[in-house]
């Protein structure tokens, strides 16, 4: 008969070994964990089509590299931000509205700097970017076309401000612009959405509103399309032009909604065309079908139109309000 005590110590062996095993067990479990994790799992930035998932903004756009793909991101405030060099990328809400990159700039320019074949952004939040340039924006495009859809930009020294790529094109629908710009500290203005010489600008069912110094749209882009949008200046500050075409543009502005407020700094006009210079010709432009007025207590005068080089505007019909004038050549 086994004495007790012996009986004890091979009950502890047993123990020991289920214990054993269950260690081992785990260890061989850990990869099939982090698998998991990769899977989504939590993670805030997930590659659809490969339902990997990251911590990181910048990883996720790494892993889709020079192809193309999906990263959705879930719902939060994420002081992230990203460079893309290469590739089609479109950045997605999980709940349009609800994720939001705040403040981090890279490469001391914006919460997503674009260099790649392709963008797509929909359905985020960009909010609080300022850079020791003053030029501290949610996107900062550099080359490629962009697309941006039912988004907000807030709070910040500019919305999008780009570089020059005139093959390529910006197209911008149901978004808002709030509380941007500044014209401060002696350096050049920044602007709500500043675009460089791109090949086409597109802007539709968009609202601006609340800037904070330059003007709302300033776009040297070679053609525009400028539509269904509203341009309510009543709470802004030190602000210039409504609409800003330094270059010249050819193509339409129509339908809009604009309301000039108070504080200006510059409230000599609403529509700028070719005040710096004419890289392109602005014969044709069409602008019509447009509501423009004063706010409510604002008593001054000023232009719908201003234009610098005596280009063959197409200036329809537009609703103006009392001290408004149509057109003036300067």
């Amino acid at each position: 008969m086994d004495h007790p005590l012996t009986r004890q110590i091979d009950r502890h062996r047993v123990l020991r070994r289920k214990l054993a095993v269950l260690a081992f067990c785990a260890l061989l479990a850990i990869p099939a964990g982090l698998a998991f994790a990769q899977q989504g799992g939590g993670a805030p930035f997930t590659v659809t089509e490969t339902g990997q998932g990251f911590g990181r903004l910048q990883d996720a756009v790494g892993a889709i590299g020079a192809g193309q793909g999906t990263i959705r991101i879930a719902s939060g405030s994420y002081h992230e931000c990203a460079v893309q060099t290469a590739g089609s990328v479109t950045y997605t809400a999980a709940e349009p509205g609800k994720a939001i990159l705040a403040g981090t700039a890279c490469e001391g320019k914006a919460g997503l700097v674009l260099r790649g074949e392709a963008a797509k952004i929909d359905g985020l939040i960009f909010e609080r970017f300022g850079v020791p340039d003053g030029n501290g924006a949610g996107i900062r495009l550099e080359k490629g076309d962009l697309t941006v859809r039912q988004s907000w930009f807030r709070d910040s020294e500019e919305g999008i401000l780009t570089a020059d790529d005139p093959a390529h094109t910006i197209t911008i629908d149901q978004s808002t612009f709030s509380r941007l710009g500044r014209c401060d500290r002696g350096l050049s203005c920044a602007h709500s959405l500043y675009t460089g010489d791109y090949g086409m600008l597109t802007v539709t069912r968009s609202r601006f509103e609340a800037g904070r110094g330059g003007h709302y749209v300033k776009s040297r882009a070679g053609r525009v399309a400028i539509s269904d949008s509203s341009f309510d200046d009543s709470k802004g500050r030190t602000t210039n032009y409504m609409i800003d075409l330094p270059a010249g543009a050819t193509g339409t502005i129509r339908g809009n909604w604009f309301v000039q407020g108070e504080d200006k700094e510059n409230y000599s006009c609403f529509i700028a065309i070719a005040a710096e210079a004419r890289q392109h010709s602005s014969d044709g432009l069409a602008i019509s079908g447009n509501d423009a007025r004063f706010a409510p207590g604002v008593s001054r005068s000023s232009v719908f139109v201003a234009d610098w080089v005596g280009d063959r505007l197409a200036i329809g019909e537009n609703a103006l309000g009392r001290g408004l004038s149509k057109f003036e050549r300067r």
